[in-house]
């Protein structure tokens, strides 16, 4: 595994509940099987928490596994190697994330931003322009 350079991280954390989802997503969420629908949830609260804070990002994607696996449990999430993409750039990304056991409640979400990611390491880390 690569390791990661140290970065400045914008923290941002609550201890609320997820944020709301629209039923069409939790439909496509439930087609799903659980692990799959684990991640996909935790990455949708990703962006959606990114998108709230004021006027920063308009993130479109996210990836738990960009440089590094993420730490699955049963209900919960925990990555330091994730990135998501917004204006077309890409930025590291932490989170941590629990869900209810059908994985469509978000209970709790922490994360960090990181610097932006450079093009040439895009390709070496499924990150599409």
């Amino acid at each position: 595994m690569k390791a990661l350079l140290i970065v400045p991280f914008v923290l941002a954390s609550t201890a609320l509940p997820g944020m709301a989802m629209g039923s069409s997503v939790a439909a496509q969420l439930m087609k799903l099987d659980p692990a799959t629908r684990l991640e996909q949830r935790c990455d949708v609260e990703a962006m959606e928490r990114i998108r709230a804070d004021p006027g920063r990002f308009t993130p479109d994607k996210v990836l738990a596994y960009a440089y590094a696996e993420p730490i699955v449990g049963t209900n919960s999430i925990r990555t330091s190697g994730a990135a998501f993409r917004s204006g077309g750039k890409w930025f590291h990304l932490s989170f941590n994330c629990k869900t209810s056991p059908d994985h469509l409640k978000v209970l709790s979400f922490q994360y960090a931003i990181g610097s932006v990611i450079p093009k040439r390491e895009w390709s070496q880390h499924y990150l599409v322009p």
